[in-house]
């Protein structure tokens, strides 16, 4: 159980290192279907483009294994 737990906090920490450097250079979050806007100052972000294609692809992935 310890082994899983540490397993899944590596895998966090290097998703977070390098899944923004590799989001930029994809290119990801700025697909149509995106919704940003600036309220107040404050800048809000939607992927609703971006999640339906990572749950396509997921989906696709679950289905072929």
């Amino acid at each position: 159980m310890l082994k899983w737990l540490i397993a899944l906090l590596v895998t966090v920490f290097i998703a977070g290192v390098f899944l923004p450097r590799l989001a930029a250079f994809l290119r990801i979050g700025r697909l149509p279907g995106d919704v940003s806007f600036r309220f107040r100052g404050r800048l809000y972000h939607f992927p609703f483009g971006t999640t339906l294609l990572l749950s396509l692809l997921a989906t696709l992935l679950y289905r072929l294994v």
